[in-house]
Protein backbone atom coordinates (compact mmCIF):
# COMPACT_ATOMS: atom_id res chain seq x y z
CA UNK A 1 0.00 0.00 0.00
CA UNK A 2 1.49 3.41 -0.95
CA UNK A 3 2.45 5.71 1.88
CA UNK A 4 -0.28 8.19 2.93
CA UNK A 5 1.53 11.48 3.40
CA UNK A 6 -1.41 13.00 5.29
CA UNK A 7 -0.74 10.95 8.41
CA UNK A 8 2.23 9.67 10.36
CA UNK A 9 1.67 6.02 9.47
CA UNK A 10 0.58 3.80 6.60
CA UNK A 11 -1.02 1.32 9.01
CA UNK A 12 -2.53 1.97 12.43
CA UNK A 13 -3.45 -0.43 15.15
CA UNK A 14 -6.91 1.14 15.14
CA UNK A 15 -8.76 3.49 12.79
CA UNK A 16 -11.91 5.01 14.28
CA UNK A 17 -14.63 6.19 11.92
CA UNK A 18 -16.54 9.11 13.45
CA UNK A 19 -15.56 11.62 16.12
CA UNK A 20 -18.68 11.67 18.28
CA UNK A 21 -18.31 11.17 22.00
CA UNK A 22 -18.19 7.37 21.73
CA UNK A 23 -15.43 7.46 19.12
CA UNK A 24 -13.45 9.82 21.33
CA UNK A 25 -13.91 7.55 24.35
CA UNK A 26 -12.65 4.55 22.38
CA UNK A 27 -9.72 6.53 21.04
CA UNK A 28 -8.75 7.71 24.51
CA UNK A 29 -8.74 4.22 26.01
CA UNK A 30 -6.83 2.69 23.13
CA UNK A 31 -4.22 5.43 22.77
CA UNK A 32 -3.62 5.43 26.52
CA UNK A 33 -3.03 1.67 26.24
CA UNK A 34 -0.27 2.29 23.71
CA UNK A 35 -2.13 1.58 20.49
CA UNK A 36 -1.59 3.76 17.44
CA UNK A 37 -4.97 5.39 16.72
CA UNK A 38 -6.27 7.48 13.84
CA UNK A 39 -9.74 9.04 14.12
CA UNK A 40 -11.46 10.24 10.95
CA UNK A 41 -14.43 12.62 11.25
CA UNK A 42 -16.64 13.74 8.35
CA UNK A 43 -17.59 17.12 9.84
CA UNK A 44 -15.25 20.02 10.49
CA UNK A 45 -15.21 19.36 14.25
CA UNK A 46 -15.56 16.45 16.62
CA UNK A 47 -18.45 15.92 19.01
CA UNK A 48 -21.20 14.53 16.78
CA UNK A 49 -24.60 15.08 18.42
CA UNK A 50 -23.02 16.02 21.76
CA UNK A 51 -21.96 19.57 20.91
CA UNK A 52 -22.55 23.10 22.11
CA UNK A 53 -23.40 25.68 19.46
CA UNK A 54 -24.09 29.39 19.21
CA UNK A 55 -27.26 28.64 17.31
CA UNK A 56 -28.50 32.23 17.00
CA UNK A 57 -26.59 34.89 15.09
CA UNK A 58 -24.76 37.40 17.29
CA UNK A 59 -26.08 35.94 20.56
CA UNK A 60 -23.67 34.69 23.23
CA UNK A 61 -25.57 31.54 24.18
CA UNK A 62 -23.94 28.12 23.77
CA UNK A 63 -26.82 25.65 23.50
CA UNK A 64 -26.50 21.88 23.69
CA UNK A 65 -28.01 21.69 20.25
CA UNK A 66 -28.96 18.03 19.87
CA UNK A 67 -28.37 15.94 23.01
CA UNK A 68 -28.64 17.86 26.24
CA UNK A 69 -28.78 15.78 29.46
CA UNK A 70 -26.49 13.15 30.97
CA UNK A 71 -27.59 10.01 32.79
CA UNK A 72 -25.84 6.98 31.33
CA UNK A 73 -22.21 8.22 31.42
CA UNK A 74 -20.49 5.96 33.99
CA UNK A 75 -18.29 7.56 36.59
CA UNK A 76 -15.85 4.78 35.70
CA UNK A 77 -15.20 6.35 32.28
CA UNK A 78 -14.79 9.82 33.76
CA UNK A 79 -12.29 8.50 36.30
CA UNK A 80 -10.45 6.12 33.95
CA UNK A 81 -9.78 8.89 31.45
CA UNK A 82 -9.21 11.67 34.00
CA UNK A 83 -11.89 13.86 32.47
CA UNK A 84 -12.30 17.35 33.87
CA UNK A 85 -16.05 17.30 33.47
CA UNK A 86 -18.95 17.81 35.88
CA UNK A 87 -22.71 17.51 35.94
CA UNK A 88 -25.20 19.20 38.25
CA UNK A 89 -28.34 17.76 39.74
CA UNK A 90 -31.63 19.41 38.87
CA UNK A 91 -33.50 20.71 41.90
CA UNK A 92 -36.85 19.59 40.48
CA UNK A 93 -37.54 16.31 38.67
CA UNK A 94 -40.65 17.36 36.75
CA UNK A 95 -43.68 19.61 36.55
CA UNK A 96 -46.84 18.70 34.64
CA UNK A 97 -49.52 21.38 34.19
CA UNK A 98 -53.17 20.34 34.07
CA UNK A 99 -56.69 21.63 34.46
CA UNK A 100 -58.70 20.14 37.33
CA UNK A 101 -62.26 21.21 38.13
CA UNK A 102 -61.85 24.18 35.80
CA UNK A 103 -58.71 25.36 37.63
CA UNK A 104 -55.16 25.51 36.29
CA UNK A 105 -52.94 23.44 38.52
CA UNK A 106 -50.06 20.99 38.12
CA UNK A 107 -47.99 18.18 39.62
CA UNK A 108 -44.53 19.19 40.84
CA UNK A 109 -42.18 16.28 41.59
CA UNK A 110 -39.07 17.21 43.56
CA UNK A 111 -37.92 19.40 46.40
CA UNK A 112 -37.80 16.55 48.89
CA UNK A 113 -40.06 13.66 49.84
CA UNK A 114 -42.43 15.63 52.06
CA UNK A 115 -43.01 18.26 49.40
CA UNK A 116 -43.55 15.68 46.67
CA UNK A 117 -45.99 13.68 48.79
CA UNK A 118 -47.98 16.84 49.51
CA UNK A 119 -47.96 17.74 45.80
CA UNK A 120 -49.38 14.33 44.88
CA UNK A 121 -52.05 14.64 47.57
CA UNK A 122 -53.09 18.10 46.40
CA UNK A 123 -53.13 17.01 42.75
CA UNK A 124 -54.85 13.61 43.04
CA UNK A 125 -56.85 14.03 46.24
CA UNK A 126 -55.24 11.16 48.15
CA UNK A 127 -51.92 9.57 49.14
CA UNK A 128 -52.51 6.45 47.04
CA UNK A 129 -50.80 7.64 43.84
CA UNK A 130 -47.72 8.78 45.72
CA UNK A 131 -47.49 5.44 47.52
CA UNK A 132 -47.70 3.67 44.16
CA UNK A 133 -45.11 6.08 42.73
CA UNK A 134 -42.68 5.39 45.58
CA UNK A 135 -43.11 1.65 45.27
CA UNK A 136 -42.71 1.60 41.49
CA UNK A 137 -39.62 3.80 41.40
CA UNK A 138 -38.17 1.99 44.38
CA UNK A 139 -38.30 -1.11 42.18
CA UNK A 140 -36.68 0.62 39.21
CA UNK A 141 -33.92 1.98 41.44
CA UNK A 142 -33.11 -1.49 42.75
CA UNK A 143 -33.00 -2.76 39.17
CA UNK A 144 -30.78 0.18 38.21
CA UNK A 145 -28.29 -0.57 40.97
CA UNK A 146 -27.92 -4.12 39.68
CA UNK A 147 -28.01 -3.49 35.92
CA UNK A 148 -26.02 -0.30 35.45
CA UNK A 149 -22.63 -1.74 36.50
CA UNK A 150 -23.01 -4.49 33.87
CA UNK A 151 -23.07 -1.98 31.01
CA UNK A 152 -19.27 -1.70 31.04
CA UNK A 153 -18.74 -5.44 31.44
CA UNK A 154 -19.03 -8.28 28.91
CA UNK A 155 -22.68 -8.90 28.05
CA UNK A 156 -24.46 -11.14 30.54
CA UNK A 157 -26.86 -13.75 29.25
CA UNK A 158 -30.56 -13.20 29.76
CA UNK A 159 -30.59 -15.70 32.61
CA UNK A 160 -27.52 -14.15 34.22
CA UNK A 161 -29.07 -10.68 34.15
CA UNK A 162 -32.35 -11.99 35.55
CA UNK A 163 -30.49 -13.72 38.37
CA UNK A 164 -28.51 -10.56 39.07
CA UNK A 165 -31.73 -8.55 39.39
CA UNK A 166 -33.15 -11.21 41.67
CA UNK A 167 -36.73 -9.99 41.55
CA UNK A 168 -39.17 -11.97 39.42
CA UNK A 169 -41.91 -9.33 39.58
CA UNK A 170 -39.52 -6.57 38.51
CA UNK A 171 -38.24 -8.76 35.70
CA UNK A 172 -41.75 -9.46 34.44
CA UNK A 173 -42.70 -5.78 34.70
CA UNK A 174 -39.73 -4.40 32.81
CA UNK A 175 -38.56 -7.26 30.56
CA UNK A 176 -41.61 -9.35 29.69
CA UNK A 177 -44.92 -7.45 29.86
CA UNK A 178 -45.69 -4.29 27.89
CA UNK A 179 -45.02 -1.21 30.00
CA UNK A 180 -48.66 -0.19 29.71
CA UNK A 181 -49.66 -3.14 31.89
CA UNK A 182 -47.54 -1.91 34.80
CA UNK A 183 -48.62 1.70 34.34
CA UNK A 184 -52.33 0.87 34.31
CA UNK A 185 -52.11 -1.65 37.15
CA UNK A 186 -50.20 0.64 39.48
CA UNK A 187 -51.53 4.13 38.76
CA UNK A 188 -55.05 5.52 38.40
CA UNK A 189 -54.46 9.18 37.55
CA UNK A 190 -54.17 9.91 33.82
CA UNK A 191 -51.48 12.57 34.29
CA UNK A 192 -49.39 10.40 36.60
CA UNK A 193 -49.66 7.51 34.14
CA UNK A 194 -48.47 9.78 31.34
CA UNK A 195 -45.48 11.07 33.29
CA UNK A 196 -44.35 7.48 33.89
CA UNK A 197 -44.87 6.39 30.29
CA UNK A 198 -42.93 9.24 28.71
CA UNK A 199 -39.57 7.70 29.66
CA UNK A 200 -40.47 4.81 27.38
CA UNK A 201 -41.16 7.08 24.41
CA UNK A 202 -38.07 9.28 24.11
CA UNK A 203 -37.14 8.96 20.44
CA UNK A 204 -39.17 5.74 20.36
CA UNK A 205 -42.38 5.45 18.36
CA UNK A 206 -44.41 2.85 20.21
CA UNK A 207 -47.72 2.32 21.96
CA UNK A 208 -47.79 1.58 25.69
CA UNK A 209 -48.91 -1.96 24.86
CA UNK A 210 -46.57 -2.62 21.92
CA UNK A 211 -45.90 -6.39 22.08
CA UNK A 212 -42.40 -5.83 20.71
CA UNK A 213 -41.52 -4.03 24.00
CA UNK A 214 -39.65 -1.16 22.34
CA UNK A 215 -41.19 1.11 24.99
CA UNK A 216 -39.90 -1.16 27.78
CA UNK A 217 -36.35 -1.11 26.45
CA UNK A 218 -36.38 2.67 26.10
CA UNK A 219 -37.84 3.00 29.61
CA UNK A 220 -35.17 0.73 31.08
CA UNK A 221 -32.32 2.83 29.71
CA UNK A 222 -34.01 5.97 31.01
CA UNK A 223 -34.30 4.75 34.60
CA UNK A 224 -30.99 2.93 35.21
CA UNK A 225 -28.43 5.70 34.60
CA UNK A 226 -25.83 5.91 37.34
CA UNK A 227 -27.80 3.38 39.35
CA UNK A 228 -30.34 6.10 40.18
CA UNK A 229 -32.01 7.10 36.92
CA UNK A 230 -31.15 10.76 37.48
CA UNK A 231 -30.79 12.97 34.40
CA UNK A 232 -28.21 15.66 35.07
CA UNK A 233 -27.12 18.89 33.44
CA UNK A 234 -23.61 18.96 31.89
CA UNK A 235 -21.75 22.00 33.20
CA UNK A 236 -20.74 24.10 30.22
CA UNK A 237 -23.07 22.19 27.93
CA UNK A 238 -22.49 19.00 25.96
CA UNK A 239 -19.58 20.60 24.16
CA UNK A 240 -17.71 20.69 27.46
CA UNK A 241 -17.76 16.89 27.54
CA UNK A 242 -16.73 16.27 23.96
CA UNK A 243 -14.14 19.04 24.05
CA UNK A 244 -12.59 17.38 27.08
CA UNK A 245 -12.71 13.96 25.42
CA UNK A 246 -10.95 15.36 22.35
CA UNK A 247 -8.25 16.86 24.59
CA UNK A 248 -7.67 13.57 26.38
CA UNK A 249 -7.61 11.61 23.12
CA UNK A 250 -5.06 13.95 21.54
CA UNK A 251 -2.85 14.04 24.63
CA UNK A 252 -2.83 10.24 24.65
CA UNK A 253 -1.51 10.27 21.08
CA UNK A 254 -4.62 9.94 18.91
CA UNK A 255 -4.33 11.56 15.50
CA UNK A 256 -7.65 13.31 14.78
CA UNK A 257 -8.52 14.41 11.26
CA UNK A 258 -11.73 16.36 10.69
CA UNK A 259 -13.20 16.94 7.25
CA UNK A 260 -12.33 13.34 6.34
CA UNK A 261 -15.34 11.27 5.28
CA UNK A 262 -14.86 7.51 5.20
CA UNK A 263 -16.43 6.16 2.03
CA UNK A 264 -15.29 2.54 1.98
CA UNK A 265 -14.10 -0.17 4.36
CA UNK A 266 -12.53 -3.37 2.97
CA UNK A 267 -12.25 -5.87 5.82
CA UNK A 268 -9.46 -8.41 6.05
CA UNK A 269 -8.29 -10.38 9.05
CA UNK A 270 -4.71 -9.16 8.56
CA UNK A 271 -5.12 -5.62 7.25
CA UNK A 272 -8.37 -3.71 6.72
CA UNK A 273 -8.31 -0.84 4.24
CA UNK A 274 -10.16 2.38 5.05
CA UNK A 275 -10.75 4.78 2.16
CA UNK A 276 -11.70 8.36 2.91
CA UNK A 277 -12.39 11.60 1.03
CA UNK A 278 -10.85 14.76 2.46
CA UNK A 279 -12.36 17.08 -0.12
CA UNK A 280 -9.35 16.83 -2.41
CA UNK A 281 -9.93 13.26 -3.47
CA UNK A 282 -9.81 9.78 -2.06
CA UNK A 283 -6.97 8.15 -0.15
CA UNK A 284 -6.52 4.95 1.82
CA UNK A 285 -5.03 3.98 5.17
CA UNK A 286 -4.62 0.54 6.71
CA UNK A 287 -5.78 -0.71 10.11
CA UNK A 288 -5.60 -3.88 12.13
CA UNK A 289 -8.95 -2.96 13.69
CA UNK A 290 -11.62 -0.50 12.56
CA UNK A 291 -14.07 0.91 15.09
CA UNK A 292 -17.14 2.56 13.60
CA UNK A 293 -18.87 5.35 15.50
CA UNK A 294 -21.58 5.61 12.86
CA UNK A 295 -24.90 3.84 12.46
CA UNK A 296 -25.09 0.20 11.35
CA UNK A 297 -26.85 1.55 8.27
CA UNK A 298 -23.89 3.81 7.46
CA UNK A 299 -21.47 0.97 8.16
CA UNK A 300 -23.36 -1.27 5.72
CA UNK A 301 -22.95 1.39 3.02
CA UNK A 302 -19.20 1.60 3.70
CA UNK A 303 -18.92 -2.18 3.45
CA UNK A 304 -21.15 -2.44 0.40
CA UNK A 305 -23.58 -4.61 2.35
CA UNK A 306 -27.37 -4.62 2.40
CA UNK A 307 -29.07 -2.72 5.21
CA UNK A 308 -30.85 -5.28 7.36
CA UNK A 309 -32.93 -2.91 9.45
CA UNK A 310 -33.77 0.59 8.15
CA UNK A 311 -34.07 2.93 11.12
CA UNK A 312 -36.63 5.62 11.91
CA UNK A 313 -36.47 8.36 14.51
CA UNK A 314 -39.51 9.93 16.14
CA UNK A 315 -38.84 13.29 17.76
CA UNK A 316 -39.04 17.02 17.20
CA UNK A 317 -36.24 19.07 18.78
CA UNK A 318 -36.85 22.79 19.36
CA UNK A 319 -34.21 25.13 20.82
CA UNK A 320 -35.17 28.55 22.16
CA UNK A 321 -33.55 31.50 23.87
CA UNK A 322 -35.85 33.64 26.01
CA UNK A 323 -35.58 37.15 27.37
CA UNK A 324 -37.38 35.84 30.44
CA UNK A 325 -39.24 32.77 31.56
CA UNK A 326 -42.98 32.94 30.79
CA UNK A 327 -45.66 33.32 33.45
CA UNK A 328 -47.80 30.25 34.13
CA UNK A 329 -51.56 29.98 34.46
CA UNK A 330 -50.89 27.85 37.52
CA UNK A 331 -49.90 30.66 39.87
CA UNK A 332 -49.07 28.26 42.71
CA UNK A 333 -45.70 27.37 41.19
CA UNK A 334 -42.67 29.53 40.44
CA UNK A 335 -41.68 29.28 36.74
CA UNK A 336 -38.07 28.94 37.86
CA UNK A 337 -39.02 25.68 39.55
CA UNK A 338 -41.50 24.49 36.93
CA UNK A 339 -38.94 24.77 34.12
CA UNK A 340 -35.94 23.57 36.16
CA UNK A 341 -36.91 19.92 35.73
CA UNK A 342 -38.82 18.24 32.91
CA UNK A 343 -41.89 20.31 32.00
CA UNK A 344 -44.48 17.95 30.46
CA UNK A 345 -46.85 19.26 27.80
CA UNK A 346 -49.86 17.26 26.50
CA UNK A 347 -48.38 14.10 27.98
CA UNK A 348 -51.35 12.67 29.82
CA UNK A 349 -51.74 8.95 29.25
CA UNK A 350 -54.77 9.40 27.03
CA UNK A 351 -53.12 12.24 25.11
CA UNK A 352 -50.08 10.06 24.40
CA UNK A 353 -52.30 7.28 23.10
CA UNK A 354 -54.19 9.70 20.84
CA UNK A 355 -50.96 11.19 19.47
CA UNK A 356 -49.63 7.71 18.72
CA UNK A 357 -52.79 6.70 16.86
CA UNK A 358 -52.76 9.89 14.80
CA UNK A 359 -49.10 9.52 13.85
CA UNK A 360 -49.51 5.80 13.11
CA UNK A 361 -52.33 6.82 10.78
CA UNK A 362 -50.03 9.19 8.89
CA UNK A 363 -51.11 12.47 10.53
CA UNK A 364 -49.18 14.95 12.63
CA UNK A 365 -50.46 14.78 16.23
CA UNK A 366 -53.19 17.37 16.75
CA UNK A 367 -51.96 18.01 20.31
CA UNK A 368 -48.24 17.19 20.07
CA UNK A 369 -46.85 15.76 23.32
CA UNK A 370 -43.53 17.24 24.35
CA UNK A 371 -41.28 17.94 27.28
CA UNK A 372 -39.23 21.01 28.02
CA UNK A 373 -36.33 21.89 30.24
CA UNK A 374 -34.22 24.94 30.97
CA UNK A 375 -30.47 24.22 31.04
CA UNK A 376 -29.52 27.73 32.13
CA UNK A 377 -31.46 27.56 35.40
CA UNK A 378 -29.11 24.82 36.61
CA UNK A 379 -26.00 25.90 34.70
CA UNK A 380 -25.94 29.60 33.73
CA UNK A 381 -22.37 29.29 32.39
CA UNK A 382 -23.72 28.54 28.90
CA UNK A 383 -24.89 32.16 28.69
CA UNK A 384 -22.65 35.19 28.35
CA UNK A 385 -22.43 37.49 31.41
CA UNK A 386 -24.64 40.16 29.82
CA UNK A 387 -27.41 37.69 29.01
CA UNK A 388 -27.25 36.23 32.52
CA UNK A 389 -27.48 39.68 34.08
CA UNK A 390 -30.53 40.51 31.93
CA UNK A 391 -32.35 37.32 32.99
CA UNK A 392 -32.17 35.42 29.70
CA UNK A 393 -32.87 31.67 29.77
CA UNK A 394 -32.71 28.75 27.35
CA UNK A 395 -35.55 26.33 26.66
CA UNK A 396 -35.27 22.98 24.94
CA UNK A 397 -38.41 21.21 23.73
CA UNK A 398 -38.37 17.51 22.82
CA UNK A 399 -41.47 16.30 20.98
CA UNK A 400 -42.72 12.71 21.04
CA UNK A 401 -44.62 10.56 18.52
CA UNK A 402 -43.33 12.36 15.45
CA UNK A 403 -41.87 9.58 13.25
CA UNK A 404 -39.73 10.45 10.25
CA UNK A 405 -42.39 9.15 7.84
CA UNK A 406 -44.52 12.21 8.60
CA UNK A 407 -41.83 14.55 7.21
CA UNK A 408 -40.70 12.75 4.08
CA UNK A 409 -43.15 14.36 1.66
CA UNK A 410 -42.57 17.99 2.70
CA UNK A 411 -40.16 18.38 5.61
CA UNK A 412 -40.33 22.19 5.73
CA UNK A 413 -44.11 22.36 5.80
CA UNK A 414 -44.43 19.55 8.36
CA UNK A 415 -41.76 21.12 10.57
CA UNK A 416 -43.55 24.47 10.54
CA UNK A 417 -46.96 22.93 11.24
CA UNK A 418 -45.75 20.68 14.04
CA UNK A 419 -43.69 23.42 15.72
CA UNK A 420 -46.67 25.76 15.60
CA UNK A 421 -48.95 23.10 17.12
CA UNK A 422 -46.41 22.19 19.83
CA UNK A 423 -45.96 25.84 20.84
CA UNK A 424 -49.75 26.26 20.93
CA UNK A 425 -49.94 23.40 23.45
CA UNK A 426 -47.29 25.16 25.53
CA UNK A 427 -49.17 28.47 25.25
CA UNK A 428 -52.30 26.79 26.59
CA UNK A 429 -50.69 26.52 30.04
CA UNK A 430 -48.92 29.88 29.96
CA UNK A 431 -50.28 33.23 31.02
CA UNK A 432 -48.55 34.88 28.05
CA UNK A 433 -47.56 33.59 24.61
CA UNK A 434 -44.11 32.05 24.46
CA UNK A 435 -43.48 34.19 21.34
CA UNK A 436 -43.59 37.30 23.54
CA UNK A 437 -40.69 35.93 25.60
CA UNK A 438 -38.37 34.92 22.75
CA UNK A 439 -35.10 36.78 22.42
CA UNK A 440 -34.08 38.23 19.05
CA UNK A 441 -30.82 37.61 17.21
CA UNK A 442 -28.66 40.38 15.77
CA UNK A 443 -30.86 40.46 12.66
CA UNK A 444 -34.08 40.83 14.65
CA UNK A 445 -35.24 37.24 14.16
CA UNK A 446 -36.76 35.23 17.02
CA UNK A 447 -34.27 32.88 18.65
CA UNK A 448 -35.96 29.58 17.90
CA UNK A 449 -34.94 26.61 15.75
CA UNK A 450 -36.62 23.26 15.16
CA UNK A 451 -35.13 19.97 14.01
CA UNK A 452 -37.20 17.10 12.63
CA UNK A 453 -35.93 13.52 12.14
CA UNK A 454 -35.17 14.43 8.53
CA UNK A 455 -33.11 17.41 9.69
CA UNK A 456 -31.16 15.19 12.07
CA UNK A 457 -30.48 12.76 9.25
CA UNK A 458 -29.22 15.60 7.08
CA UNK A 459 -27.16 17.24 9.83
CA UNK A 460 -25.69 14.20 11.55
CA UNK A 461 -26.34 11.21 9.26
CA UNK A 462 -28.64 9.69 11.87
CA UNK A 463 -30.63 7.16 9.81
CA UNK A 464 -34.22 8.35 9.66
CA UNK A 465 -33.26 10.80 12.41
CA UNK A 466 -32.98 7.90 14.87
CA UNK A 467 -31.08 9.19 17.91
CA UNK A 468 -30.24 5.59 18.85
CA UNK A 469 -29.00 4.69 15.31
CA UNK A 470 -31.36 1.68 15.30
CA UNK A 471 -33.86 -0.04 17.59
CA UNK A 472 -32.57 -0.34 21.15
CA UNK A 473 -31.99 -3.82 22.58
CA UNK A 474 -32.19 -5.21 26.09
CA UNK A 475 -28.72 -5.24 27.72
CA UNK A 476 -28.13 -8.97 27.54
CA UNK A 477 -26.59 -11.36 25.03
CA UNK A 478 -28.52 -13.08 22.27
CA UNK A 479 -27.47 -15.40 19.44
CA UNK A 480 -26.67 -12.33 17.32
CA UNK A 481 -24.46 -10.51 19.83
CA UNK A 482 -20.81 -11.00 20.59
CA UNK A 483 -19.09 -10.88 23.95
CA UNK A 484 -19.21 -7.09 24.23
CA UNK A 485 -22.19 -6.28 22.01
CA UNK A 486 -19.97 -4.36 19.56
CA UNK A 487 -19.00 -7.16 17.22
CA UNK A 488 -20.01 -7.33 13.54
CA UNK A 489 -19.89 -10.08 10.90
CA UNK A 490 -16.30 -8.98 10.22
CA UNK A 491 -13.76 -9.76 13.00
CA UNK A 492 -11.67 -6.69 12.19
CA UNK A 493 -14.64 -4.27 12.29
CA UNK A 494 -16.43 -3.28 15.50
CA UNK A 495 -19.25 -0.85 16.26
CA UNK A 496 -18.37 1.76 18.87
CA UNK A 497 -21.43 4.00 18.55
CA UNK A 498 -25.06 4.09 19.60
CA UNK A 499 -25.93 1.19 17.30
CA UNK A 500 -24.02 -1.24 19.51
CA UNK A 501 -25.89 -3.25 22.13
CA UNK A 502 -26.13 -0.95 25.19
CA UNK A 503 -25.78 2.07 22.92
CA UNK A 504 -27.90 5.21 22.84
CA UNK A 505 -27.73 8.36 24.91
CA UNK A 506 -24.60 10.25 25.90
CA UNK A 507 -22.86 7.43 27.71
CA UNK A 508 -19.49 6.56 26.22
CA UNK A 509 -20.40 2.93 26.97
CA UNK A 510 -20.14 1.62 23.37
CA UNK A 511 -16.80 3.39 22.99
CA UNK A 512 -15.53 1.85 26.22
CA UNK A 513 -16.79 -1.60 25.28
CA UNK A 514 -15.30 -1.55 21.78
CA UNK A 515 -11.95 -0.52 23.27
CA UNK A 516 -12.16 -3.35 25.80
CA UNK A 517 -12.95 -5.80 22.99
CA UNK A 518 -9.78 -4.71 21.18
CA UNK A 519 -7.57 -4.71 24.27
CA UNK A 520 -8.96 -8.06 25.39
CA UNK A 521 -7.55 -9.70 22.28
Amino acid sequence: MPRNAAFSKDVYDVVIVGGGHNGLVAASYLARAGRSVLLLERLDKTGGAAVSTRAFSGVDARLSRYSYLVSLLPEKIVNDLGLRFQVRKRSIASYTPAVRAGRHTGLLVGGGEDRTRAAFRDFTGSDAEYAAWREFYGTTERVAQRVFPTLTQPLPTRDELRARIGDDEAWRTLFEEPLGVAVEDRFKDDVVRGVVLTDGLIGTFADAHDPGLAQNICFLYHVIGGGTGDWDVPVGGMGALTGELARVAREAGTEIATGHEVVRIEPDENLTLVTYDNGSGEATVGARKVLVNASPEALAAMLGDTVAEPAEGAQLKVNMLLRRLPRLKDTSVDPREAFAGTFHIAEGYGQLATAFREAAGGRLPSAPPSEIYCHSLTDPTILGPELTERGYQTLTMFGLHTPARLFVEDNDAAREALTKAALAELDSVLDEPIADCLALDEDGRPCIEAKTPIDLENDLRLPGGNIFHRSLAFPYATEETGRWGVETAYPSVLLCGAGAVRGGGVSGIPGHNAAMAVLGE
